[in-house]
């Protein structure tokens, strides 16, 4: 097993203020999935944002070894030590990046984490293991059009067809050695028995239409992390960052001073 070396991205400059790191779902580069709330956040909030591409999407390096939810959290931990050495900061993530929020939750640097579109445990071993091994064999393409079905609120597609599709479109170039490494590392990912301890501040942000991690599922994780804060978005899915940008600056925007 090995830790990933992530690609950063600023979408505000380092202005020494409070930091918040954000992270993406499985199939999608952070900067089109969190670019346009990242902005209203950086205006709205007073925090400069960092945000993490998976091995593989977007900007980030291929890797073709097998690493644990984990050891994705301490790359996460290795990407804020070169951006700012030492720093204690909160984390937003979706889906895989989610749990990778509740990997990092009991680290002892972070402040406060939001676990968005999803959960302590998501999917099948077998299930993830399944997809890996289709991902191998016929490239990442092979998801856009169930990922267009389970990602985005009805009308979506329709009402924001390029953000949409830069979404899709970054999943079709995804490296597919690296996308089967993430699914086998949530093969094995389960947070359900630490959640009890965590100590940090913790929203729970969901979609209303998410087939994948759905409200009830969110209602269950917020009752299982003491004090958590659940929200439920009404127009969104899985992708809320993207699908309802200003909402979830906003959430995030309330919530953040006490996580700080």
């Amino acid at each position: 097993m090995t830790t990933p070396t992530l690609h950063g991205h600023w979408f505000t400059p380092d202005r020494g203020q409070d930091l918040l790191v954000v992270g993406p779902s499985l199939g999608t580069g952070v900067v089109a999935l969190w670019g346009r709330c990242a902005e209203a956040l950086a205006g709205s909030a007073e925090v400069d944002v960092l945000g993490w591409d998976l091995p593989g999407h977007g900007e980030g390096d291929p890797v073709d070894a097998p690493f644990t939810l984990d050891e994705l959290a301490a790359g996460v931990m290795d990407l804020v030590d070169r951006a700012r050495p030492g720093a204690r900061f909160v984390h937003a993530g979706v889906s895989v990046a989610g749990l990778t929020s509740l990997a990092l939750a009991t680290s002892g640097r972070v402040l406060g984490v939001a676990v968005i579109c999803s959960d302590a445990r998501v999917g099948t071993t077998q299930g993830w293991r399944e997809r890996a091994d289709l991902v191998r064999r016929s490239g990442t393409s092979v998801m856009v059009e169930g990922s267009a079905q389970r990602w985005f609120a009805p009308g979506f597609l329709e009402r924001e067809a390029r953000v949409a599709g830069g979404l899709l479109t970054t999943l079709e170039h995804a490296d597919a050695a690296s996308y089967a490494r993430v699914c086998e590392a949530l093969a094995t990912a389960d947070y359900r028995d630490a959640a009890a301890d965590i100590a940090v501040p913790v929203l729970v942000m969901g979609g209303r239409h998410d087939p994948v991690c759905t409200p009830e599922q969110q209602q269950a994780l917020a009752a299982a992390v003491p004090g958590a804060r659940l929200v439920i978005l009404e127009d969104a899915a899985h992708l809320a960052p993207a699908e309802s940008p200003l909402e979830v600056a906003e959430v995030l925007a309330d919530w953040l001073p006490g996580a700080r």
